[in-house]
Protein backbone atom coordinates (compact mmCIF):
# COMPACT_ATOMS: atom_id res chain seq x y z
CA UNK A 1 0.00 0.00 0.00
CA UNK A 2 1.04 3.53 -0.62
CA UNK A 3 -0.57 6.21 1.79
CA UNK A 4 -1.02 9.79 0.43
CA UNK A 5 -0.78 12.78 2.21
CA UNK A 6 -2.07 16.11 1.00
CA UNK A 7 -2.26 19.01 3.48
CA UNK A 8 -3.61 22.09 3.86
CA UNK A 9 -3.61 25.03 6.15
CA UNK A 10 -6.97 23.53 7.96
CA UNK A 11 -7.07 20.08 6.19
CA UNK A 12 -5.38 16.79 5.25
CA UNK A 13 -6.86 14.83 2.66
CA UNK A 14 -5.26 11.00 2.96
CA UNK A 15 -5.74 8.38 0.43
CA UNK A 16 -4.87 4.54 1.04
CA UNK A 17 -3.48 2.75 -2.81
CA UNK A 18 -3.05 -0.56 -3.58
CA UNK A 19 0.19 -1.56 -6.17
CA UNK A 20 -2.22 -1.42 -9.21
CA UNK A 21 -3.03 1.97 -7.92
CA UNK A 22 -6.61 1.33 -6.82
CA UNK A 23 -7.78 3.24 -3.59
CA UNK A 24 -8.89 1.38 -0.86
CA UNK A 25 -9.48 4.25 1.95
CA UNK A 26 -10.22 7.83 1.01
CA UNK A 27 -10.69 10.59 3.63
CA UNK A 28 -9.65 13.84 5.50
CA UNK A 29 -9.52 15.58 8.78
CA UNK A 30 -11.07 19.22 8.61
CA UNK A 31 -11.11 22.36 10.37
CA UNK A 32 -8.12 22.03 11.84
CA UNK A 33 -7.71 24.68 14.23
CA UNK A 34 -10.69 25.90 14.08
CA UNK A 35 -14.08 24.68 15.82
CA UNK A 36 -15.51 21.14 15.68
CA UNK A 37 -12.60 19.56 13.42
CA UNK A 38 -13.79 15.91 11.80
CA UNK A 39 -12.12 13.32 10.34
CA UNK A 40 -14.18 11.75 7.68
CA UNK A 41 -13.70 8.83 5.65
CA UNK A 42 -14.85 6.48 3.02
CA UNK A 43 -13.17 2.24 2.63
CA UNK A 44 -15.96 2.03 -0.19
CA UNK A 45 -17.73 -0.51 2.43
CA UNK A 46 -18.83 2.37 4.99
CA UNK A 47 -18.84 5.98 5.12
CA UNK A 48 -18.25 7.94 8.63
CA UNK A 49 -17.39 11.17 10.17
CA UNK A 50 -15.97 11.91 13.76
CA UNK A 51 -14.72 14.67 15.74
CA UNK A 52 -10.96 14.58 16.06
CA UNK A 53 -8.45 16.19 18.56
CA UNK A 54 -7.35 19.08 16.16
CA UNK A 55 -6.09 22.05 17.41
CA UNK A 56 -2.93 21.88 15.02
CA UNK A 57 -1.47 20.37 11.90
CA UNK A 58 0.62 18.44 14.47
CA UNK A 59 -2.33 16.93 16.89
CA UNK A 60 -4.43 16.32 13.54
CA UNK A 61 -1.29 14.53 12.36
CA UNK A 62 -1.46 12.42 15.34
CA UNK A 63 -4.60 11.86 15.47
CA UNK A 64 -4.94 10.45 11.90
CA UNK A 65 -1.81 7.95 12.49
CA UNK A 66 -3.70 6.89 15.41
CA UNK A 67 -6.70 6.20 13.66
CA UNK A 68 -5.14 4.53 10.93
CA UNK A 69 -3.22 2.02 13.38
CA UNK A 70 -6.54 0.93 14.12
CA UNK A 71 -7.49 -0.32 10.53
CA UNK A 72 -5.66 -3.68 9.47
CA UNK A 73 -4.88 -2.04 5.94
CA UNK A 74 -2.37 0.43 7.60
CA UNK A 75 -0.16 -2.27 7.82
CA UNK A 76 0.87 -3.06 4.54
CA UNK A 77 2.09 0.59 3.98
CA UNK A 78 5.14 0.35 2.20
CA UNK A 79 5.52 4.10 1.80
CA UNK A 80 4.06 7.45 2.15
CA UNK A 81 3.94 10.29 -0.58
CA UNK A 82 3.60 13.74 0.32
CA UNK A 83 2.10 17.04 -2.05
CA UNK A 84 4.75 19.34 -1.23
CA UNK A 85 3.51 22.56 -3.17
CA UNK A 86 6.81 24.55 -3.13
CA UNK A 87 10.87 23.55 -3.50
CA UNK A 88 12.19 25.91 -5.63
CA UNK A 89 14.70 24.48 -7.11
CA UNK A 90 13.92 20.96 -5.92
CA UNK A 91 11.30 19.54 -8.19
CA UNK A 92 11.77 15.68 -8.82
CA UNK A 93 10.77 13.18 -6.36
CA UNK A 94 13.10 12.42 -3.91
CA UNK A 95 13.28 10.88 -0.33
CA UNK A 96 12.74 12.77 2.75
CA UNK A 97 15.70 12.53 4.76
CA UNK A 98 17.39 14.99 6.72
CA UNK A 99 18.71 16.62 4.05
CA UNK A 100 15.65 16.92 2.03
CA UNK A 101 13.82 18.68 5.04
CA UNK A 102 16.71 20.86 5.77
CA UNK A 103 16.57 22.09 2.13
CA UNK A 104 12.44 23.14 2.33
CA UNK A 105 12.80 24.12 5.89
CA UNK A 106 15.50 26.94 4.35
CA UNK A 107 12.83 28.17 2.09
CA UNK A 108 9.87 28.01 3.82
CA UNK A 109 9.37 32.37 4.37
CA UNK A 110 8.62 31.70 0.49
CA UNK A 111 5.51 29.51 1.27
CA UNK A 112 4.62 30.58 4.70
CA UNK A 113 0.75 28.80 3.82
CA UNK A 114 1.72 25.32 3.30
CA UNK A 115 5.48 24.63 4.08
CA UNK A 116 5.33 24.84 7.83
CA UNK A 117 2.64 22.16 7.60
CA UNK A 118 4.12 19.91 5.48
CA UNK A 119 7.63 20.07 7.05
CA UNK A 120 5.01 19.46 10.39
CA UNK A 121 3.26 16.23 8.57
CA UNK A 122 6.50 15.00 7.56
CA UNK A 123 8.57 15.02 10.58
CA UNK A 124 5.39 13.47 12.99
CA UNK A 125 5.46 10.75 10.59
CA UNK A 126 8.93 9.83 10.60
CA UNK A 127 9.13 10.08 14.35
CA UNK A 128 6.14 7.47 14.42
CA UNK A 129 7.39 5.57 11.81
CA UNK A 130 10.89 6.17 10.86
CA UNK A 131 11.91 3.17 8.65
CA UNK A 132 9.33 4.22 6.22
CA UNK A 133 9.96 5.76 3.59
CA UNK A 134 8.44 9.23 2.96
CA UNK A 135 8.47 10.50 -0.72
CA UNK A 136 8.06 14.29 -1.70
CA UNK A 137 6.23 14.81 -4.72
CA UNK A 138 6.66 18.34 -6.24
CA UNK A 139 3.23 20.47 -7.25
CA UNK A 140 5.81 22.67 -9.35
CA UNK A 141 7.41 19.38 -11.22
CA UNK A 142 4.56 19.66 -13.88
CA UNK A 143 6.37 23.43 -15.07
CA UNK A 144 9.79 22.58 -14.82
CA UNK A 145 10.26 22.75 -18.27
CA UNK A 146 8.81 26.24 -18.90
CA UNK A 147 10.07 28.37 -21.45
CA UNK A 148 12.68 30.65 -20.28
CA UNK A 149 10.51 33.60 -21.48
CA UNK A 150 7.62 32.41 -18.97
CA UNK A 151 10.26 31.57 -16.24
CA UNK A 152 11.36 35.27 -15.76
CA UNK A 153 10.04 38.38 -14.09
CA UNK A 154 10.78 41.89 -15.13
CA UNK A 155 12.91 43.04 -11.99
CA UNK A 156 16.66 42.76 -11.76
CA UNK A 157 18.34 40.11 -13.04
CA UNK A 158 20.25 39.10 -9.19
CA UNK A 159 16.42 38.33 -7.97
CA UNK A 160 16.44 35.82 -10.96
CA UNK A 161 20.00 34.51 -9.78
CA UNK A 162 18.28 34.11 -6.44
CA UNK A 163 16.06 31.96 -7.45
CA UNK A 164 12.96 34.54 -7.74
CA UNK A 165 11.18 33.32 -10.98
CA UNK A 166 7.97 32.16 -12.07
CA UNK A 167 7.30 28.23 -10.70
CA UNK A 168 3.63 27.34 -11.13
CA UNK A 169 2.09 25.06 -8.92
CA UNK A 170 -1.39 22.90 -8.96
CA UNK A 171 1.17 20.07 -11.09
CA UNK A 172 -0.10 17.38 -9.59
CA UNK A 173 -3.77 17.99 -10.73
CA UNK A 174 -2.25 19.04 -14.13
CA UNK A 175 -0.37 15.69 -14.27
CA UNK A 176 -3.51 13.88 -13.71
CA UNK A 177 -5.38 15.60 -15.84
CA UNK A 178 -2.98 15.15 -19.06
CA UNK A 179 -3.33 11.69 -17.94
CA UNK A 180 -7.22 11.32 -17.82
CA UNK A 181 -7.19 13.59 -21.15
CA UNK A 182 -5.43 11.01 -23.15
CA UNK A 183 -7.88 8.35 -21.49
CA UNK A 184 -10.81 9.82 -22.45
CA UNK A 185 -10.03 11.84 -25.62
CA UNK A 186 -6.92 9.87 -26.85
CA UNK A 187 -2.79 10.98 -27.08
CA UNK A 188 -3.26 13.20 -29.94
CA UNK A 189 -5.61 15.07 -28.34
CA UNK A 190 -3.62 15.38 -25.24
CA UNK A 191 -0.65 16.12 -27.22
CA UNK A 192 -2.87 19.75 -29.11
CA UNK A 193 -2.97 22.89 -27.77
CA UNK A 194 -4.82 22.39 -24.77
CA UNK A 195 -5.75 25.09 -21.65
CA UNK A 196 -6.50 23.45 -17.88
CA UNK A 197 -8.00 25.44 -15.50
CA UNK A 198 -7.88 24.17 -11.95
CA UNK A 199 -10.60 26.29 -10.76
CA UNK A 200 -11.32 26.07 -6.11
CA UNK A 201 -10.41 27.87 -3.13
CA UNK A 202 -6.67 28.19 -5.32
CA UNK A 203 -7.17 28.85 -8.75
CA UNK A 204 -4.87 28.68 -11.32
CA UNK A 205 -4.71 27.74 -15.15
CA UNK A 206 -1.85 26.28 -17.21
CA UNK A 207 -0.88 26.25 -21.41
CA UNK A 208 0.07 23.09 -22.17
CA UNK A 209 1.36 22.01 -25.60
CA UNK A 210 2.65 19.00 -26.57
CA UNK A 211 1.75 17.67 -23.70
CA UNK A 212 4.36 20.32 -21.95
CA UNK A 213 3.66 23.28 -19.55
CA UNK A 214 4.71 26.16 -21.57
CA UNK A 215 2.92 28.91 -19.48
CA UNK A 216 0.82 29.57 -15.75
CA UNK A 217 -0.93 31.94 -14.10
CA UNK A 218 0.37 31.22 -10.71
CA UNK A 219 4.21 32.66 -9.80
CA UNK A 220 6.87 32.67 -7.71
CA UNK A 221 4.21 31.56 -5.12
CA UNK A 222 0.67 30.33 -5.32
CA UNK A 223 -0.78 34.02 -4.66
CA UNK A 224 0.15 34.96 -8.13
CA UNK A 225 -2.11 34.91 -11.21
CA UNK A 226 -5.89 35.00 -11.00
CA UNK A 227 -8.27 36.01 -8.16
CA UNK A 228 -9.28 32.59 -5.90
CA UNK A 229 -11.16 32.36 -2.83
CA UNK A 230 -9.09 34.02 -0.47
CA UNK A 231 -5.91 35.25 -2.63
CA UNK A 232 -5.74 38.22 -4.47
CA UNK A 233 -3.84 36.53 -7.50
CA UNK A 234 -1.97 39.03 -9.30
CA UNK A 235 -1.84 42.90 -7.50
CA UNK A 236 -0.22 45.61 -8.87
CA UNK A 237 2.78 46.64 -6.56
CA UNK A 238 1.89 50.43 -6.66
CA UNK A 239 -1.39 49.22 -4.81
CA UNK A 240 0.18 47.00 -2.81
CA UNK A 241 2.87 50.09 -1.50
CA UNK A 242 0.27 52.33 -1.05
CA UNK A 243 -2.10 49.95 1.27
CA UNK A 244 1.18 49.08 3.56
CA UNK A 245 1.49 52.53 3.99
CA UNK A 246 -2.17 53.42 4.66
CA UNK A 247 -2.71 50.68 7.11
CA UNK A 248 0.84 50.58 8.74
CA UNK A 249 1.20 46.45 7.75
CA UNK A 250 4.25 44.49 8.76
CA UNK A 251 5.27 42.06 6.49
CA UNK A 252 3.24 39.42 8.35
CA UNK A 253 0.27 41.31 8.04
CA UNK A 254 0.14 42.08 4.61
CA UNK A 255 0.65 38.54 3.47
CA UNK A 256 -2.20 37.23 5.52
CA UNK A 257 -4.44 40.45 4.11
CA UNK A 258 -3.29 38.78 -0.01
CA UNK A 259 -3.51 35.13 0.58
CA UNK A 260 -6.17 34.97 3.62
CA UNK A 261 -8.29 38.32 3.74
CA UNK A 262 -8.81 38.96 -0.49
CA UNK A 263 -10.43 37.01 -3.37
CA UNK A 264 -13.58 35.99 -3.56
CA UNK A 265 -14.06 36.79 0.36
CA UNK A 266 -12.06 40.30 -0.02
CA UNK A 267 -14.51 41.75 -2.54
CA UNK A 268 -17.98 40.03 -1.47
CA UNK A 269 -17.35 40.78 2.17
CA UNK A 270 -18.94 37.89 2.86
CA UNK A 271 -17.48 34.46 1.57
CA UNK A 272 -15.05 32.60 -0.25
CA UNK A 273 -17.16 30.23 -1.26
CA UNK A 274 -18.23 30.56 -4.88
CA UNK A 275 -21.43 29.06 -4.56
CA UNK A 276 -22.75 30.76 -1.39
CA UNK A 277 -22.22 34.18 -3.57
CA UNK A 278 -23.88 32.61 -6.82
CA UNK A 279 -26.98 31.97 -4.31
CA UNK A 280 -26.71 35.66 -3.25
CA UNK A 281 -25.85 37.43 -6.00
CA UNK A 282 -29.46 38.24 -6.79
CA UNK A 283 -30.03 40.24 -3.88
CA UNK A 284 -25.91 41.46 -2.84
CA UNK A 285 -23.98 43.49 -5.38
CA UNK A 286 -20.88 42.52 -3.52
CA UNK A 287 -20.86 38.90 -4.58
CA UNK A 288 -22.27 39.32 -8.03
CA UNK A 289 -19.17 41.90 -8.88
CA UNK A 290 -17.25 38.82 -6.41
CA UNK A 291 -18.52 36.05 -9.46
CA UNK A 292 -18.08 38.36 -11.91
CA UNK A 293 -14.68 39.51 -11.18
CA UNK A 294 -13.42 35.74 -11.13
CA UNK A 295 -15.26 34.58 -14.00
CA UNK A 296 -13.83 37.34 -15.55
CA UNK A 297 -9.99 36.98 -15.07
CA UNK A 298 -9.95 33.15 -16.08
CA UNK A 299 -11.67 34.34 -19.30
CA UNK A 300 -8.77 36.88 -19.85
CA UNK A 301 -6.42 34.24 -18.68
CA UNK A 302 -8.01 31.99 -21.81
CA UNK A 303 -7.80 34.35 -24.11
CA UNK A 304 -3.71 35.30 -23.41
CA UNK A 305 -2.94 31.69 -23.23
CA UNK A 306 -4.84 30.79 -26.44
CA UNK A 307 -2.33 33.46 -28.04
CA UNK A 308 0.45 31.72 -26.56
CA UNK A 309 -0.45 28.40 -27.72
CA UNK A 310 -0.80 29.88 -31.24
CA UNK A 311 -4.60 28.78 -30.58
CA UNK A 312 -6.82 26.20 -28.67
CA UNK A 313 -7.84 22.78 -29.38
CA UNK A 314 -9.29 20.97 -25.49
CA UNK A 315 -10.09 23.28 -22.61
CA UNK A 316 -10.38 21.56 -18.82
CA UNK A 317 -12.10 22.39 -15.99
CA UNK A 318 -11.11 21.15 -12.86
CA UNK A 319 -10.81 21.86 -9.08
CA UNK A 320 -13.77 22.66 -6.74
CA UNK A 321 -15.01 25.12 -8.64
CA UNK A 322 -14.41 24.17 -12.60
CA UNK A 323 -15.83 20.60 -11.64
CA UNK A 324 -18.97 21.17 -9.50
CA UNK A 325 -20.58 25.16 -10.98
CA UNK A 326 -21.85 24.79 -14.42
CA UNK A 327 -22.91 28.19 -13.79
CA UNK A 328 -19.46 29.56 -13.94
CA UNK A 329 -18.17 27.25 -16.58
CA UNK A 330 -20.72 29.05 -19.05
CA UNK A 331 -20.23 32.46 -17.60
CA UNK A 332 -16.24 32.32 -18.40
CA UNK A 333 -17.21 30.41 -21.52
CA UNK A 334 -20.09 33.31 -22.70
CA UNK A 335 -18.08 36.02 -25.24
CA UNK A 336 -15.12 33.17 -26.00
CA UNK A 337 -17.72 32.04 -29.46
CA UNK A 338 -14.30 33.54 -31.63
CA UNK A 339 -12.18 31.51 -30.35
CA UNK A 340 -14.37 28.05 -31.00
CA UNK A 341 -15.24 27.81 -27.12
CA UNK A 342 -18.77 27.53 -26.46
CA UNK A 343 -20.58 25.24 -24.40
CA UNK A 344 -23.21 22.62 -24.79
CA UNK A 345 -25.84 23.80 -22.02
CA UNK A 346 -27.45 20.81 -21.88
CA UNK A 347 -23.89 18.50 -21.03
CA UNK A 348 -22.43 21.27 -18.96
CA UNK A 349 -25.91 22.04 -16.62
CA UNK A 350 -25.17 17.69 -16.48
CA UNK A 351 -22.08 17.65 -15.49
CA UNK A 352 -21.08 15.73 -18.46
CA UNK A 353 -17.69 15.12 -18.89
CA UNK A 354 -17.49 16.67 -22.09
CA UNK A 355 -19.53 19.92 -21.95
CA UNK A 356 -19.28 20.84 -26.23
CA UNK A 357 -20.37 19.83 -29.04
CA UNK A 358 -19.39 16.67 -30.51
CA UNK A 359 -18.50 17.67 -33.84
CA UNK A 360 -17.77 21.81 -34.02
CA UNK A 361 -15.12 24.21 -32.56
CA UNK A 362 -12.85 23.59 -29.46
CA UNK A 363 -13.85 20.30 -27.02
CA UNK A 364 -14.49 21.11 -23.70
CA UNK A 365 -13.96 19.19 -20.66
CA UNK A 366 -15.03 19.54 -17.13
CA UNK A 367 -12.67 15.96 -15.31
CA UNK A 368 -12.64 15.72 -11.75
CA UNK A 369 -8.72 15.92 -10.48
CA UNK A 370 -7.47 13.41 -8.30
CA UNK A 371 -4.23 14.98 -6.34
CA UNK A 372 -3.62 12.04 -4.22
CA UNK A 373 -3.93 9.32 -7.29
CA UNK A 374 -0.99 11.04 -8.70
CA UNK A 375 0.79 10.97 -5.67
CA UNK A 376 0.41 7.43 -5.57
CA UNK A 377 1.14 6.74 -9.47
CA UNK A 378 4.75 9.30 -8.85
CA UNK A 379 6.06 7.11 -5.36
CA UNK A 380 5.16 3.85 -7.45
CA UNK A 381 7.62 4.97 -10.40
CA UNK A 382 9.99 6.39 -8.23
CA UNK A 383 10.62 3.69 -5.31
CA UNK A 384 10.61 1.03 -8.54
CA UNK A 385 13.38 2.93 -10.13
CA UNK A 386 15.31 3.03 -7.21
CA UNK A 387 14.87 -0.60 -7.14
Amino acid sequence: MILTINGGSSSIKFSLFNEALEPRLKGKIDRIGLGNPQLSYTDFSEKNNFPVKAVDGKEATQSLIDWLEKRRVFEQVKAIGHRIVHGMDRNEPEILDEEALAALKHIVQYDPDHLPGEIGLIEVFRSRYPAVPQVACFDTNFHAGLPRVAQLLPIPRRFDEAGIRRYGFHGLSYSYLMHKLTEIAGAQTAGGRVILAHLGSGASLAAVKEGKSVDTTMGFTPAGGIMMGTRTGDLDPGAAWYMIQREELSAEKFNDLINHRSGLLGVSETSSDAQDLLKNEKTDIRAAEAIELFCYQVRKAIGAFTAVLGGLDSLVFSGGIGENSATIRSRICRDLGYLGIQTDEGRNQNNDILISSDTEGVKIYAIPTDEEWMIAKIVTGFLNLKK
